[in-house]
C-alpha cells in the first residue's frame, strides 16, 4: 500500500484523529489532501499564522477570527454539525502541539475529539507537526501515522524533478546513464524529500552539470547531513581485511557467512545473518571487530552511540531510537555498530531508577532486533557484561556471540607489522618476535600506543625508530591486563562455554 492508501484506510476506521510527526510537512500536506480528494471530502487546513482556509483552493481566503488555535478547534467542532446527513470533512492543524499547553486551547481540542468520535459522519482531524510530545489525553485518542522514506522510484523522480526545476531557471547538462542514475538513486538512501532536493540542487547548480563526477560530493554531503542529526555517525572501515590482525575465527565466521547474505541463499532456506554482541577485555579490538565485519561483507558502516538517544522530554528519547533504527533501514544493506552497549541500557532491569525509560527503550530494541526485515546487521559491543540486560543475552537474539580476548603471540606480531607500516616504517626491519614476546599481555589498542611512544622517542632523539625504543616504550607503560588482572581473569572464566573465541 502507498502513503497514500494507507491514510485513506485511517481515514476510514473510527479514529478520530490521525497525527503525522514529521519535518517534511509540505509532503505530508499532500498526503492528506491526496487521501481527501479520494474520499471525496472537503480539506480545511489551519495554521495559527493563516487561520482556516480551504487546502484544496489555492490562495483561498482565511476565515476571519480562526488565527488562535482554541476559536479555530471550536469553529471547526461547530462546521462538523450533528452528523445525519452532514457532509464528512478533513480538517487538518498544522504545528498545534506548541499550543496546547494553553488550558483553553487543549480543552478544546479535546471537545473536537470527542465529537469526531461520537459523529461518524463529522469527518476526522488529521495533525501534522514536527513535535513529539503529544499530551497524553489527545495521545489516546489519535492514531500516528509514519510517513514512508522515499523509495528507488521517487527518488528517481525527486531527482529528475529538482534538475528539470533547476533547468527553468539555468540550463542544467543531464549527463548521466541509466545505471548510472541507478546509482544515484542507490546512494540518496536515508536521506528526506527535501534533503534529496538540496544535494541534488547543490551538486548540478556550481557548474550547471549534472554527471557520475557528482557522486562524490553526493555521498560527502549525505555523511554531513545524516551526522548533524546525532543520531547515527558514518565510521571509515579498513578496505582490506590484511588491515586487521588476529581474529582469526571471526574472520571465519564471516567468510564462511558473506553467500548467505545473497537471494540465492534465501531461495535455499537460510535467512541472512542478523547480529553478533563482542564482549570482552577493554582494548582488546571489539571496535575493530565491528570494521570487520563491514570490510569483509563491503558494506556500510554506522555507529550509534546510545548515550545521544536519551533527551528530558517524555517520548523524545524512544522516538529517537525508532528515528535511529528506521534511518539505518532506510539506508540498508548496512552494518550498525552499537558501541558500548551496556551504558545505554544499564537500567533496563530496575524501574526506580529512569522511571522505566531504559526498559522502554530497551524492550523497543529487542522488538526491532526481534522483527525487523531489512538487511540490517547489529555489531553490538560490551565491556561490562554484569550491566547487560540478560534478556540480550539469550539465544536467538544475536547469531553469535564473540568474546575477544588479549591478542595471540602470532596476532601481536601481525599489530606491530600492521602499526609499522601504517606509520612508515617496514616490518621486515623489526625483531617482531621479539617484540611480540615483550607485549605478551597487551591489548592491540595499547601496542599502537607503544608504537607511538616509540616513534615520538626516535623523533625527539633526530634518530631512526629502533626494536629497542618498542620494547623500551612498552616496559615503560604496563597493560590493562596487570593493573586489572583479577577483573580480566574474571571475564575470561565467565567467558567459557557461553562465547564464540573471536581469535
Amino acid at each position: 500500500m502507498t502513503d497514500t492508501d494507507r491514510l485513506v484506510s485511517l481515514l476510514q476506521s473510527s479514529a478520530p484523529c490521525v497525527w503525522i510527526a514529521t519535518d517534511e510537512e509540505e509532503h505530508a500536506l499532500r498526503l492528506a489532501r491526496d487521501a481527501a480528494m479520494a474520499l471525496g471530502w472537503p480539506v480545511r487546513e489551519w495554521s495559527v499564522v493563516r487561520g482556516l482556509r480551504d487546502s484544496l483552493l489555492s490562495g483561498s481566503p482565511a476565515q476571519e477570527g480562526t488565527e488562535h488555535p482554541a476559536a479555530a478547534l471550536y469553529t471547526l467542532a461547530g462546521d462538523a454539525g450533528g452528523g445525519g446527513g452532514a457532509e464528512p470533512r478533513l480538517s487538518v492543524m498544522l504545528d498545534l502541539i506548541a499550543h496546547l499547553s494553553d488550558e483553553r486551547t487543549l480543552r478544546a481540542a479535546r471537545d473536537l475529539l470527542k465529537h469526531l468520535e461520537h459523529t461518524p459522519r463529522a469527518g476526522k482531524l488529521v495533525l501534522i507537526d514536527h513535535r513529539e510530545d503529544l499530551p497524553p489525553v489527545l495521545r489516546s485518542q489519535a492514531t500516528r501515522f509514519e510517513v514512508s522514506a522515499p523509495d528507488a522510484e521517487e527518488t528517481e523522480k525527486l531527482i529528475l524533478s529538482t534538475l528539470r526545476n533547476l533547468h527553468k531557471q539555468r540550463p542544467i547538462t543531464l549527463d548521466v546513464s541509466k545505471a548510472e542514475l541507478k546509482s544515484f538513486v542507490q546512494n540518496l538512501r536515508g536521506l528526506t524529500r527535501r534533503q534529496i532536493e538540496h544535494v541534488i540542487t547543490e551538486a548540478a547548480w556550481r557548474d550547471q552539470r549534472f554527471c557520475p563526477a557528482d557522486l562524490p560530493t553526493i555521498l560527502q554531503r549525505k555523511r554531513e547531513l545524516i551526522q548533524s542529526e546525532g543520531l547515527l555517525e558514518f565510521v571509515q572501515a579498513p578496505t582490506d581485511m590484511n588491515q586487521i590482525g588476529g581474529l582469526r575465527r571471526l574472520k571465519r565466521w564471516l567468510k564462511d557467512r558473506e553467500r548467505a547474505l545473497t537471494t540465492e541463499a534465501k531461495s535455499f532456506g537460510l535467512e541472512a545473518p542478523r547480529g553478533v554482541l563482542m564482549l570482552g577485555v577493554q582494548g582488546a579490538g571489539k571496535s575493530l571487530c565491528a570494521k570487520a565485519i563491514a570490510t569483509a561483507w563491503r558494506r556500510p558502516l554506522m555507529r550509534l552511540d546510545p548515550s545521544v538517544l536519551y533527551d528530558r522530554y517524555i517520548g523524545e528519547s524512544e522516538r529517537r531510537l525508532r528515528d535511529a533504527l528506521r534511518q539505518a533501514e532506510i539506508m540498508a544493506p548496512v552494518v550498525l555498530w552499537i558501541d558500548e552497549i551496556e551504558k545505554g541500557f544499564a537500567s533496563a532491569a530496575s524501574r526506580s531508577i529512569d522511571g522505566g525509560l531504559s526498559q522502554r527503550m530497551f524492550g523497543t530494541l529487542l522488538t526491532w532486533m526481534q522483527e525487523h526485515s531489512a538487511p540490517v546487521f547489529l555489531a553490538a559491543t560490551a565491556n561490562d557484561i554484569e550491566a547487560l540486560p540478560p534478556e540480550l543475552l539469550r539465544k536467538g537474539r544475536f547469531d553469535e556471540i564473540f568474546f575477544v580476548d588479549l591478542p595471540t603471540g602470532e596476532a601481536r606480531e601481525a599489530i606491530f607489522a600492521i602499526h609499522l607500516k601504517r606509520r612508515g616504517r617496514d616490518p621486515a626491519k623489526f625483531d617482531l618476535g621479539a617484540l611480540s614476546h615483550t607485549s605478551e599481555g597487551y591489548s592491540g589498542a595499547e601496542i599502537e600506543q607503544g608504537v607511538i611512544a616509540g616513534l615520538h622517542e626516535a623523533f625527539s632523539s633526530k634518530g631512526e625508530l629502533t626494536t629497542a625504543m618498542l620494547v623500551k616504550a612498552l616496559r615503560a607503560s604496563p597493560p590493562l591486563s596487570v593493573t586489572m588482572a583479577e577483573r580480566i581473569e574474571g571475564l575470561r572464566e565467565w567467558a567459557k562455554g557461553r562465547c564464540a573465541e573471536a581469535d
